[in-house]
């Protein structure tokens, strides 16, 4: 039987691909997507769909109650760039929305979770190329710090209660069908929508700063997939490093010439310079792997193609970053 879900954060980056995906395979009556703001039309077409404030624990619990939910996604959060801005606001929103869920979890009102963490949880102190899946973790971001106290207390949940929550740490993710969240790799995605309209890009990291990068729809399987495997397979129950590519703006303008040869890059590193620094440059995910078979598709001249594939027909509306 098909399980019931609500996926809270569902008009975000990830949140809106998520829940058409998870509609597809489990039909739309059979996930509610929810958010603090109504979406686009695609994702209000596509089924039920709650206003709802994650921090508001009553309110969450009402939802589930009324849907009978089985699992929760809870793809809420303030990123990077934007928590650093505000750091109270980030950290709160960040870790308020996940203990609401664990709590539900604990009291048994809701089976399984899925809680996203990120590569934002190392720091300048941990190695940089092929970051391995425990190592040293001193992350200097908002954004970083929250997701570190929230795997410890995933972990917890699990250990103390008996929690089935499960957790991946995104790498950068690159997408034509949403607009940036406000996150240091960002510029991933910006990229492209400049190099179609306006043939020239300013980057705001410098040309040489690897960072571990993904295609959504890698990221996307990759979560249903760790959501629909046995729950003897998921041995880590803080989050499991995932890995596809490693990219530096140098290599996606190269990239991009191929299809666009006019296009021109040029380099103004600002305050995400810092926070892009402190990440991996790439990522050891065979943890993930051997557990429950994680295997990436699309390299970055797929990723590429589908990119300017998908923005081309959007290339005459104005784009608000």
């Amino acid at each position: 039987m098909s399980p019931k879900i609500l996926i809270i954060g569902a008009c975000g980056q990830i949140g809106s691909e998520l829940t058409l995906n998870l509609r597809e395979k489990y039909g739309e009556n059979q996930v509610i997507a929810s958010d603090i703001r109504e979406g686009d039309e695609t994702l209000m077409a596509s089924g039920p769909f709650e206003i709802l404030d994650a921090t508001n624990t009553s309110a969450l619990e009402d939802v589930i109650l009324h849907y009978d939910i089985d699992q929760v996604y809870l793809m809420a959060a303030m990123l990077s760039a934007t928590a650093e801005k505000f750091p109270m606001k980030g950290w709160q929103l960040n870790m308020n929305t996940l203990f609401n869920v664990l709590n539900l979890a604990k009291d048994q009102k809701i089976k399984q979770i899925f809680w996203p963490s990120s590569i934002a949880v190392f720091g300048p102190s941990t190695p940089k190329e092929n970051t391995p899946q425990q190592t040293i973790m001193e992350p200097s971001t908002v954004y970083g710090i929250s997701k570190q106290t929230g795997e410890r207390w995933c972990e917890y949940y699990h250990k103390r209660y008996g929690v089935d929550v499960r957790s991946i740490r995104y790498p950068g993710l690159i997408s034509y069908k949403t607009q940036p969240g406000g996150g240091t790799t960002d510029y991933a995605i910006e990229i492209f929508h400049e190099a179609l309209k306006h043939k020239k890009y300013t980057c705001f990291l410098k040309e040489n700063t690897a960072l571990p990068m993904m295609y959504m729809d890698d990221a996307i399987k990759a979560t249903i997939q760790i959501m629909s495997a046995p729950i003897e397979q998921i041995k880590i129950r803080s989050s499991y490093n995932l890995s596809a590519i490693s990219l530096t703006p140098k290599k996606l303008s190269e990239a991009i010439k191929k299809h666009l040869p006019e296009f021109e890059i040029d380099y103004k590193p600002d305050f995400r310079q810092a926070i892009a620094d402190s990440w991996p440059a790439s990522i050891d995910d065979s943890p993930a792997k051997q557990d429950w078979n994680w295997k990436h598709q699309f390299d970055l001249e797929q990723i590429t193609e589908k990119m300017i594939e998908g923005l081309t027909p959007k290339v005459s509306i104005d784009y608000d970053y």
